[in-house]
């Protein structure tokens, strides 16, 4: 089940979950203008997406971003359908982030 969070809640969650790995799925081009500190960059639109994302250990928690979160929730359904039991949607993506960006 994907849950939501919000953008203070993941501020918080990335600071003090070990096991919290970020991901943006936004276009590098995007990610270019900044990105959550710490977030990998794993664009939903690369040809070899789902086969990136079926290589990640299942045990981490996922937060997914992208730039308003509906691109972020459809990753992290897809994660949720191929067994990923802790995945989490920033709500109001990278518009609505105000923490530190890279």
């Amino acid at each position: 089940m994907v849950r939501n969070i919000t953008p203070q809640e993941l501020e918080t969650v990335a600071k003090e979950n070990e096991n919290a790995v970020l991901i943006d799925v936004r276009s590098p081009e995007e990610c270019a203008e900044g990105m959550v500190d710490g977030a990998l960059n794993m664009n939903l639109f690369d040809a070899n997406f789902l086969e990136k994302i079926g290589k990640l250990d299942k045990s981490k928690d996922y937060y997914m971003i992208c730039r308003s979160g509906s691109r972020s929730n459809s990753a992290a359904g897809a994660m949720d359908q191929m067994g990923f039991e802790s995945v989490y949607n920033m709500l109001g993506g990278m518009m609505a982030w105000g923490g530190e960006t890279v």
